[in-house]
């Protein structure tokens, strides 16, 4: 094994409740309630762990980028169009408007990209003025 591996608290749960299957403190029912899996989903990951140790307890998907993710080039030519032309606009007028021009984007997605580069950020809601009257005296 190369370098340290960083482990979520469910996959050092995972961890704990493999060990114990191994050294026969705990059947593979028991550990299915704890880790609220299948009895048949324990045996694969125990298989694994005994194949791999500690690395096969790690979410395989680590590391790597989404597959809806959007290509770099698109990103910054969204952004560059916004500063262009939609600067104050808010991500969901601005998502409508890119959308016809053909550059469709989700205005979620826009907005993550918006406040990662600073361009825009949530305003607070102010709450309604109400002057209260001073109470009479009784």
């Amino acid at each position: 094994m190369k370098g340290n591996l960083l482990m979520s608290a469910k996959e050092r749960e995972r961890k704990v409740v493999m060990e114990e299957l191994e050294k026969g403190r705990m059947t593979q029912k028991e550990a299915s309630g704890r880790l609220s899996v299948s009895e048949r989903q324990v045996g694969r990951i125990l298989c694994r762990y005994c194949a791999e140790h500690d690395a096969g307890l790690v979410h395989r998907n680590r590391g790597k980028s989404s597959n809806r993710k959007k290509d770099p080039s698109f990103e910054r030519s969204v952004i560059a169009r916004y500063e262009e032309r939609y600067t104050g606009f808010g991500p969901t007028l601005a998502s409508e408007k890119l959308r016809e021009e053909g550059l469709a984007v989700d205005h979620e997605t826009l907005r993550r990209w918006l406040i990662g580069k600073g361009l825009w950020q949530k305003e607070r809601k102010r709450s309604r003025y109400r002057q209260r009257r001073v109470r009479k005296s009784r």
